[in-house]
This record gives structure tokens, C-alpha cells and sequence, in this order.
């Protein structure tokens, strides 16, 4: 049967005729099939020219508005014949060049508009295979912007503030170190921050009102010497209710005594006397002649009657004697009294003569009393033990906020004694190691993050008391030291070697530079210098992962963090075990020595060099940025290395002088501050 063909449709008759001849038609249907396999390769090739056209003409936007946001710096888009333009452009043209992947019709255009550069480019793209399906060229576009806008950044100021301090870093210098870290400080802020300080900061671009509302600014201060001040800054709970001290405690007896309510019956004892007594010359009275000596003797008138002139007096020699529960009261009166007195004389011619006087005298009584006492017992002080001594420290707590002081029964003789508390701390748990890299898991006091466990003693702080640390033995010199309890009544020494720096700053926004000015010059110098106890605590204050994770994980809206600590000293590390600090008194508590030996200020630096170290590490590895200044002379060659070795590699200054620090932290700021790209 011969088929007949559609005649509205001849290719159906061809496909017909295809579908059913059996030879050959393979090679046909594989040429069909070619069509949509070319449109699949040629699309694929397509996008792939598409996607990396559009991904350099993005870096060549960004590139170009980026360098003319850089070159406007401070001024306007306008400024030297549109010179923040041109070199928009000429960033743009030397990233990307027409022609550049067969492109054509390029376009790029970049405008301002308050303070933000924004650019678009464009450029045709054309297609391989795809032409096929009538698809010679694509247009890709691109936008891109910048601001002169810094990243959300923390700053904490890590600063030695020891006794040295004080000094000039040289004798050229006009100002002492301190006075010239202050400057520091304050022309830093005024590079990051954007406000005017007090301090004079040289030439340069000044401070142009803030950074707005945009950006997250923040700084922290954590000045530092033999400890550092931040207990107040912490919440109650993380503090302990009771401590351990080298102190004292009060051993005490129970005694029995009386008490007399009921005074008993007074009596006169003894017999009246006699005191201080006047007499007037004898007067004639009378006369009698041819008698007898009986008859005159018979007839003498009588002394008058005693009679009191006054009242009698007030008790006086009053005396107290008790035994056993009965107590005995003497005591004595006196009281005025006159009479007149008589006498009489008889001679051989029987003659009588009767003379007379007035005599005044005091009559002296004695009485007693016997009182009926009640039986009652107390305690006294008996005598001190002194001895590692756990304290209530409990009362520096006021709710969640803190009181300046407690009462604590170390008094002498037992008595309450007022103990003021300035915030300075003494740390949690250690472990004794010569190395601390890495840091051992159960050395509290070198973990970053861990936050203190209620009822765990281990993870707590505790509140820093000198005026609770008695020195067993010492009474005039620190030889006298002896570890072994002592029980005496004696007042040992009470004035150990202390120095606690002013009290740090928690990260926060400084709007107001006259309070930023204000805190700056409260730093003063003082105290020895220990490293390791300022470089945990600044990462304490800063760490997005520890104690504050809360605040500073991230801005208040979600945003990312930059962070930066600023570590600076001015010498080596300078230890004495007479130094009460964050490990307690280290020759009596050795808590990071050798317990079986007194330690020695050496032993004591080693320790904290080896602390130190480790913790450069652990701060480094939390993707903060270290910067160490080593200020002045006094850190010796050893010291130096290791600072450089704790800075962020890249990150480390050595500042001579006071104008070479400012001119460093000047430095450290126009770099943290400079440009970030936003699109």
C-alpha cells in the first residue's frame, strides 16, 4: 500500500516516511537531537562569560568608588576640578577596559550625594551560540557605593600605670609618662572618635563632630599595676560570701560575774572620828575662892552638847570588794560639828578658876554596805590566732549593688573594726606550672570566658582587703615573717605593701569628650608591675565569647565587631613576695609557687612572664587585635622580644618619648580607623 502524502503538511510526510524506514534513519535522528544539546553548551558558556564579566565590572565599581570616596576625604566631590571623580574613573578604567571578555558599549558613572560616592557601570556582553535563538548580546549592569565610615569597633586600653610612670621617659621630655600616655590617649580618641579633647594633637585632620549614628564606637580602660580595680564593675553573685586572708581571729573565754540590782542595808561601822578640828583660846568663865578641890571639881559645868553646823557630806574613800557573789561597799562621810568646852584649875589658896573655848571639828563616819549579787556569764577576749582565716566578706554586698565597706570583729581586743573596700579583687583558682601555653583547663584565673558558678568557690573572685592582713610575727621588720599559726594577744604589723590602680572601664560609647577627658586624668602612678594580671582582665572586658558576651558579641542591632586592645608599658616586670595583690600575700599564700619555700621576687616575675605569654595567645586567637607599646627605656632587650612576640605580628612600637607615644597611637588609630567599603 503506497502512503499518500498531507498536502497541508509535506514535512509530515517526509517524518512519516522516517518513522518508518527502518534503515538509516539513526544518523538523522542524531542530528535532530544536536539542536537542543547546542542551545544547553552554548547557555552554559554564556552564563559563564556573563558571571565573570559582571563579577570584574563589580570590583572595578567598588575599586573606582572606593578611591574617590578616598581622595574627597574630608572635603567635597567637587574640590581640584573634580579630582575625587577622576580618580573614581581612573580606578574604575585601570580594573576594566573596554574590550575587556569582547565587551562593548561600556558605561561607568559615579556621583555623590552627603558624603556617599555611588557608581554604575554597564557593559554589552555577546553570546557565542547562543545567536542561535537570536541572542547576539546581553547588557550587564552594576551598582556600587562608598562612605568615608569607620567599622563597629572596640578599643580597650590596656595601660601600665605603675610607679615609674611618673618618671620622664627622657630627660629631654617635657612631660612626665603619664602626663604624655594621657595626651596619647586623647589624641587616639580624637582620630577615632571624632571630638575634641583638651589635648593638642599637631597638624593634621581634626575631628569633623562624631562618627554619627551608623557606626558602634567603643572604648574600655584597664589600667594596671600590682592589680586591678574592676570588682565593682562585676555582678555580686560572681563574688564570694567568704574568703581566705592572712589574718586574724579572736579566741575567747567564758567567764562568770554579777550583776547587783538590789543595793542591801547600809550600816555605820566603827566608832565616829575625828578630823581637821579648831579650837579657840581659853576665856575666863568664873571664879571661886575658900573651896575645896572636891567642891570645885563638883562643881565644873559640863561640855555643850556636839552640835552639827551643817549636813552631813557626800560619801568619799569609797571601796569595792566582791567575793563570791556578794559584793561589800565601805564608804566614809564627814560632817561640821561644834560644842563648847570646859576646864578648871584649884591652887593651894583654895581658890577655883572654871576657863571655857568653842572647839569646831569634822566627825568622820564609816558605813558599809553588803549587796546580794545575780550569777550571769559573757565572753572576752582572750587572745588572736593568727592564720590563714576565712572571712565573711558578705557584707560588701547590697543586693546587686556594692557597699563601700564592711564591719568585721578584728578589731583589738576583739572589737568591731570598719574595713574599707576600693575594688580591687583577688583572683580565682591557678594552678602552679613554669609554662602556661597552653592554658591549663583548671587555671581559673587564666580563662578568658568562663563565667563564675554560684556555690562553685573555685570560679569566684574575691573582694582585695588589706586592711584584713596581718603578717604573722611581723611587729617592727618583715624578717620576723614566720608562716606558722601564732597565738598571742600581741598587735602584729597591718600595713602591708598595697596599690590599687584606678578603677577600669567597661567597654562603652564616649559621646561626651569632657567625660573621656575626665577619666584620663584620673590615671595616676603607683605600684609595682605585673603584667599578666592587666592583660586577663582587658581580655575579660572585650571577649565576645566570656563574662559580657551579652554586650559584646554584637552591636544592639545584630552588627560585627572589630576589636582592638591597646596594651602599653613602660617596663619590666617587677615583683616582691611583700606584695598583697590579686594572689594574696605571696610569701605566706604561694599560690602560684612552690608551696614548701618561700618565694623570690625572680621566681615571682618568671610566673608572671609565663602568664603573660600565654594569654598574648589566647587573646590573639579570639580574633582580637593585639597592639604592644613598649614606652621609654625601661623594658630591657628580654622584655622587648616578648612584647613583640605578644603583639598581632605587625602590631608592635617601640616609643622612646612622650611625643614618639602620641605619634604611635596616632598611628594605631588612622589605621583602625581608615576607610571601610559599604555597598
Amino acid at each position: 500500500m503506497t502512503s499518500i502524502p498531507d498536502a497541508k503538511n509535506p514535512r509530515a510526510g517526509t517524518l512519516q516516511r522516517l518513522r518508518r524506514d527502518r534503515a538509516g534513519n539513526t544518523i538523522a535522528m542524531l542530528a535532530i537531537s544536536l539542536i537542543p544539546l547546542a542551545g544547553l553548551v552554548g547557555g552554559a558558556v554564556d552564563m559563564s562569560r556573563m558571571y565573570l564579566t559582571k563579577t570584574r565590572l563589580q570590583q572595578a565599581c567598588d575599586a573606582g568608588a572606593l578611591a574617590g570616596r578616598k581622595v574627597m576625604g574630608g572635603g567635597t566631590w567637587g574640590q581640584s576640578s573634580y579630582a575625587p571623580r577622576n580618580a573614581a574613573e581612573q580606578f574604575f578604567d585601570g580594573n576594566f577596559k573596554t574590550g575587556d571578555y569582547g565587551t562593548s558599549d561600556l558605561t561607568r558613572t559615579y556621583t555623590e550625594s552627603a558624603g556617599k560616592v555611588s557608581g554604575t557601570a554597564s557593559a554589552k556582553v555577546p553570546m557565542t551560540l547562543m545567536k542561535i535563538f537570536k541572542h547576539a548580546t546581553e547588557t550587564i549592569s552594576v551598582t556600587c557605593d562608598a562612605e568615608m565610615r569607620l567599622p563597629n569597633t572596640d578599643v580597650m586600653f590596656v595601660l601600665d600605670t605603675t610607679g615609674s610612670m611618673a618618671s620622664k621617659a627622657r630627660s629631654s621630655d617635657t612631660d612626665t609618662k603619664i602626663v604624655g600616655l594621657r595626651k596619647a590617649v586623647r589624641c587616639f580618641y580624637e582620630v577615632v572618635a571624632r571630638l575634641d579633647t583638651e589635648a593638642t594633637c599637631g597638624s593634621g585632620p581634626g575631628p569633623n563632630g562624631g562618627t554619627g549614628s551608623q557606626v558602634q564606637i567603643r572604648f574600655g580602660f584597664m589600667p594596671y599595676a600590682t592589680n586591678v580595680n574592676v570588682g565593682r564593675l562585676l555582678p555580686t553573685a560572681w563574688m564570694a560570701d567568704r574568703w581566705q586572708y592572712q589574718s586574724r581571729e579572736a579566741q575567747t573565754t567564758t567567764e562568770t560575774y554579777y550583776t547587783y540590782e538590789t543595793p542591801g542595808q547600809v550600816t555605820q561601822t566603827g566608832s565616829d572620828g575625828r578630823d581637821n578640828q579648831d579650837t579657840d583660846s581659853w576665856e575666863r568663865y568664873d571664879r571661886h575662892y575658900n573651896v575645896t578641890s572636891t567642891w570645885c571639881r563638883d562643881n565644873q559645868p559640863a561640855n555643850t552638847a556636839h552640835v552639827p553646823e551643817e549636813n552631813e557630806s557626800g560619801p568619799f574613800d569609797e571601796s569595792t570588794t566582791e567575793s563570791n557573789g556578794v559584793r561589800t561597799v565601805t564608804w566614809k562621810t564627814r560632817q561640821r560639828h561644834e560644842y563648847v568646852e570646859y576646864r578648871r584649875t584649884h591652887n593651894n589658896n583654895n581658890r577655883c578658876t572654871y576657863d571655857m573655848r568653842d572647839v569646831e571639828y569634822d566627825m568622820i563616819r564609816t558605813y558599809s554596805r553588803s549587796d546580794e549579787g545575780v550569777e550571769n556569764t559573757r565572753v572576752v577576749f582572750n587572745q588572736w590566732r593568727y592564720a590563714p582565716v576565712m572571712l565573711n566578706v558578705s557584707g560588701l554586698k547590697n543586693g546587686t549593688g556594692w557597699n563601700d565597706d564592711l564591719v568585721l570583729p578584728i578589731g583589738n581586743g576583739g572589737s568591731d573594726r570598719t574595713i574599707a573596700w576600693d575594688g580591687c579583687i583577688e583572683e580565682r583558682a591557678t594552678v602552679k606550672q613554669a609554662s602556661y601555653s597552653p592554658i591549663p583547663a583548671d587555671a581559673e584565673d587564666l580563662d578568658i570566658d568562663n563565667v563564675p558558678v554560684a556555690g562553685d568557690q573555685r570560679t569566684l573572685w574575691g573582694p582585695a582587703l588589706p586592711d584584713v592582713i596581718y603578717p604573722r610575727r611581723v611587729t617592727s621588720n618583715w624578717n620576723q615573717m614566720n608562716r606558722a599559726e601564732s597565738l598571742t594577744a600581741t598587735n602584729y604589723y597591718n600595713n602591708v605593701p598595697y596599690y590599687c590602680p584606678t578603677e577600669a572601664r567597661r567597654l562603652q560609647q564616649w559621646p561626651n569628650a569632657a567625660d573621656f577627658d575626665d577619666y584620663v586624668d584620673r590615671l595616676v602612678p603607683d605600684g609595682n608591675t605585673y603584667h599578666d594580671i592587666g592583660m586577663i582582665w582587658g581580655a575579660r572586658f572585650m571577649s565576645p565569647t566570656g563574662i559580657f558576651r551579652a554586650d559584646n558579641e554584637f552591636t544592639p542591632q545584630g552588627g560585627e565587631i572589630e576589636r582592638h586592645m591597646i596594651f602599653m608599658s613602660d617596663g619590666d616586670t617587677v615583683a616582691s613576695n611583700t606584695d598583697y595583690g590579686p594572689y594574696g600575700l605571696p610569701w605566706f599564700d604561694r599560690r602560684t609557687t612552690d608551696d614548701g619555700e618561700a618565694p623570690s621576687s625572680s621566681q615571682l616575675v618568671d610566673q608572671v612572664n609565663a602568664r603573660f605569654e600565654a594569654l598574648c595567645t589566647a587573646v590573639k586567637n579570639k580574633n582580637i587585635t593585639l597592639w604592644v607599646i613598649s614606652f621609654g627605656d625601661g623594658n630591657n632587650e628580654t622584655t622587648k622580644n616578648r612584647l613583640k612576640n605578644c603583639a598581632t605580628p605587625g602590631r608592635f612600637f617601640q616609643a622612646d618619648g612622650s611625643d614618639d607615644l602620641i605619634a604611635t597611637f596616632r598611628s594605631i588609630a588612622d589605621q583602625i580607623s581608615q576607610l571601610r567599603l559599604t555597598k
